[in-house]
């Protein structure tokens, strides 16, 4: 998306090239705008360092180096060191919920979200003004709240995700059944969640963006939402604006424009809206050929086959191991990597044993956790020296899991934080929390107001069904009379009965 004002204009994340090997694609097709015009802009925003919003090589090649870039406050300085690499010299370093006030009456906020579990270690919002308009571009950020945003004033436009960005449940080695359920059950979350936002701010118009990616190579084709599966958790804009309950919904295609100001909403189209959607399964397959050879060109590159993959993964991860105290202790059991050839035959199983502190071949003995994955692309992530391995392998898709047990989120936290400087944080972020001492009351239940997941407000997100709490903002869930997660290990929240009045 591009913010233009008299005062300037604001380019944000910028993304076109495939993502995650080659899997995720831009949906609709933007490749063929104008970029040399749309580059040349006055300040950059890139949220975070996922790479359908950081695109290295079309920041590098496009985007015009004189920009300002509006850098978020990020606890690590990778975001910020990634687009010095591609060429930026002039930033503009925000400091989280303040307003910043840009030449000729432009105002920018940008919130950093800072816990691990936050994008790849961070995820932001950008919160924009000009004479009285203001913009909120939310993105795919999901703050506990938007009352920082609402005390600046009524917001005309707010830009949010609605779609899935996620391999849940789609990779995970289920029957067909309940694969379909769980996926029904994460779509529903997804529109619930957007629709709160959307009523807490009750901004004048809403933009379903930031999503969904589409899949073009045939071996993902199937998680394209053209097949009328219920299941399906990449809705994509019209379907938002089915189950949206609102009027003021505005739905973008590449190349439209929307002319906001306090009172209304101009928005002008290439190409019809609701004829463009109605043959989406055909724009998909002429993209995909049109993408065929960046597809090919992208996996002849993964193999390595002189790459040791044990010793490659023994020498970046044990040392990591040996530091972790909050993360090993929050996986409590190894995890098994079993390689495949390309035909999906298994030819090495790797284990990383996390009370051992160990990275060794997998014996026979039973885990917890386990993904399987083409050996070609763990090769290729040691190749390059990836330090996340959920920025690259996880949301590829390209690998199936299997898990006893509920969701652990310190197995994809340990994998997102393969560098000294990650691991420390995220180990430092951990160490830092604390119980909340403020209690509610809600359904019969006394217990504790921040969610202990991620500290979301239980007065807004919370529902209680019986004994059942749900925090609406990611889906997690708590039994009341013991306090005990329901979603995944750990977590307990302080809960008892409330007093008979």
């Amino acid at each position: 998306m591009r913010i233009d004002t008299p005062a300037g204009s604001i380019l944000c994340d910028p993304w076109v090239n495939p993502a995650y090997f080659a899997s995720w694609f831009p949906f609709p097709d933007n490749s063929q705008l104008d970029w040399e015009a749309l580059g040349d802009c006055d300040y950059l925003y890139v949220s975070h360092l996922h790479r359908d919003h950081f695109d290295a090589e079309h920041l590098k090649r496009f985007v015009n180096k004189r920009a300002t870039v509006l850098l978020p406050e990020y606890p690590t300085s990778q975001l910020e060191d990634e687009l010095r690499d591609v060429g930026f010299t002039r930033f503009l370093k925000t400091l989280s919920d303040e307003v910043h006030e840009l030449d000729g009456g432009l105002k920018v906020m940008i919130q950093a979200l800072v816990s691990p579990t936050d994008g790849p270690i961070g995820d932001s919002s950008l919160w924009v003004e000009y004479d009285g308009v203001r913009l909120l571009n939310q993105n795919d950020a999901r703050p506990a709240d938007l009352s920082r945003f609402a005390e600046l004033g009524h917001v005309h436009a707010h830009l949010l995700q609605f779609s899935g960005a996620i391999w849940y449940p789609m990779v995970y080695e289920l029957p067909e059944a309940a694969k379909t359920a769980f996926g029904k059950q994460k779509r529903d979350r997804q529109f619930d969640r957007t629709f709160r936002y959307i009523d807490d701010l009750k901004a004048s118009w809403v933009f379903p963006i930031a999503g969904p990616p589409c899949f073009l190579d045939e071996e993902l084709w199937r998680f394209n939402d053209i097949f009328g599966e219920e299941g399906n958790i990449f809705p994509d804009q019209s379907e938002f604006v089915k189950e949206y309950p609102g009027s003021n919904g505005v739905v973008l295609l590449p190349g439209s424009v929307a002319t906001l100001t306090a009172d209304s909403c101009e928005t002008a189209h290439p190409t019809d809206l609701e004829a463009f959607f109605a043959n989406k399964e055909s724009h998909l397959k002429a993209y995909r050929e049109r993408q065929r050879a960046v597809i090919e060109r992208e996996k002849a590159s993964w193999a390595h086959p002189e790459i040791d993959v044990l010793a490659g993964m023994k020498a970046q991860i044990e040392p990591l191991l040996d530091e972790s105290v909050y993360l090993a202790k929050g996986v409590g059991g190894p995890v098994r990597f079993d390689l495949t050839d390309p035909g999906g035959e298994v030819v090495e199983s790797i284990l990383v044993d996390f009370p051992g502190k160990e990275v060794r071949h997998a014996a026979d003995e039973k885990v917890r956790y386990r993904f399987k994955t083409q050996r070609r692309l763990i090769e290729h992530l040691l190749y390059v020296g990836e330090g996340d391995w959920v920025n690259s392998l996880f949301l590829s898709c390209r690998f199936s899991a299997a898990r006893i047990g509920q969701y652990n989120e310190f197995v994809y936290a340990f994998f997102k934080c393969l560098s000294e400087e990650r691991l420390q944080y995220a180990e430092g972020w951990y160490e830092s929390q604390r119980p909340d001492a403020e209690d509610i009351v809600m359904g019969g239940w006394k217990f504790q107001r921040r969610c202990a997941h991620l500290k979301a407000d239980l007065t807004r997100f919370g529902i209680v069904d019986g004994g059942t709490l749900t925090c609406q903002l990611h889906g997690w869930k708590w039994d009341l009379a013991s306090g005990r997660c329901l979603t995944s290990v750990g977590h307990e929240i302080r809960s008892e009965p409330a007093p008979q009045r």
